[in-house]
């Protein structure tokens, strides 16, 4: 469900910056996958283990956002920092490092900023849809 939101981000900076969709934008989107996606998995997991013990599903939900907004916002920014000067490199094959870089550096900025909102809100949808609580031993 957040996938899409880094998948936005990526095609939109390539759109600004008037690039195509290539293979290198290819290998940008799998990168922004991975990292959309663990970045989520932290939160579920963090927010699954406060509604195990009992938490209301809304409190588990910005229980989980809030344990895990550091680490989250730190990775990311380290992550669109190192990629950075792929997308402002200039030189022989450059293009293929513009297109991996913005790409990246678009999606990994969209994904962090809405997944911190949009991850807790699926949880409490899905666990509003499917309330069956796990049997404990």
């Amino acid at each position: 469900m957040v996938i899409p939101l880094g998948v936005i981000g990526a095609a939109g900076a390539i759109y600004l910056r008037g690039l195509q969709n290539d293979v290198y934008f290819q290998v940008a989107l799998l990168t922004i996958i991975g990292l959309s996606s663990q970045n989520a998995i932290l939160i579920v997991e963090f927010a699954e283990a406060a509604y195990r013990r009992g938490e209301d599903v809304w409190t588990a939900a910005t229980e989980g956002a809030r344990l895990r907004l550091r680490p989250i916002i730190m990775t990311s920014l380290a992550f669109i920092v190192g990629t950075l000067p792929l997308a402002l490199s200039s030189g022989a094959g450059a293009n293929s490092r513009i297109s991996i870089g913005t790409g990246i550096v678009g999606g990994t900025l969209t994904a962090t900023v809405l997944a911190i909102f949009f991850v807790p809100l699926f949880f409490v949808i899905v666990r509003r849809l499917f309330p069956k609580r796990p049997i404990e031993d």
